[in-house]
């Protein structure tokens, strides 16, 4: 009921969510996947939490872990951090909360401090999802947003399509073969024709913010 409830709230945050229910399905999945962010239950069935969490930083993965237990003990919380978890969150929790401890990780994890970001006079809010081009708000779709923050996260980084569809879709839903493309437009109508450029048969990118001298 729990992951249930915490997948339907992220979803409608606009996070794409990806749920195993069991230990030995998370560490397939995290072997074999890119993920920004993961929940992981310490009580889990066939795996433990702590043994998956070992298994994934023994493979030199640093994706952003935050831990959810009803285990409230300090031995329990001193095991989860040391086994390289980033943050700690004990059930019952506050989906405010968790939201902006999501939230704060991921702005950690792509090395942004500050909570906005601001390329190309297009400044993205991560916290809020606001987004704004020359200082006037700007209203984007969820999948519309996924695809601006996973490029703006990594300006010049050209992402494939591949990439940009595993943010915009959890599995089990059905990608339209076009849907990358049809987003795009969707975004360059609104951000302007020149944000996201494209390398034909490799993938899309916005370009590094040019430094003045």
């Amino acid at each position: 009921m729990i992951g249930d409830s915490v997948g339907t709230s992220l979803r409608q945050e606009g996070y794409v969510v990806d749920w195993v229910r069991d230990g030995r399905a998370a560490d397939a999945a995290l072997s074999s996947e890119h993920f920004d962010l993961v929940l992981l239950d310490l009580g889990l069935p066939g795996k433990s939490g702590i043994e998956v969490l070992h298994a994934l930083r023994l493979r030199k993965k640093s994706t952003p872990v935050i831990v959810i237990t009803a285990r409230d003990g300090i031995e329990d919380r001193v095991k989860g951090l040391d086994a390289g978890a980033d943050d700690y969150v004990v059930k019952p929790f506050d989906p405010d909360e968790l939201a902006a401890r999501i939230r704060s990780a991921l702005r950690r994890s792509a090395g942004h401090a500050e909570p906005e970001i601001d390329i190309l006079d297009v400044r993205i809010n991560p916290a809020t999802r606001d987004v704004k081009r020359d200082g006037k708000s700007i209203m984007l779709s969820a999948k519309e947003y996924a695809i601006v923050e996973a490029l703006m996260l990594r300006p010049g980084a050209i992402l494939s399509r591949a990439q940009l569809e595993e943010r915009m879709y959890g599995w089990g839903e059905e990608i339209e073969s076009n849907a990358v493309e049809v987003y795009i437009h969707g975004v360059r109508r609104k951000l302007g024709a020149d944000f996201i450029q494209n390398v034909r048969g490799v993938g899309y990118f916005i370009p590094k913010p040019k430094i003045k001298t």
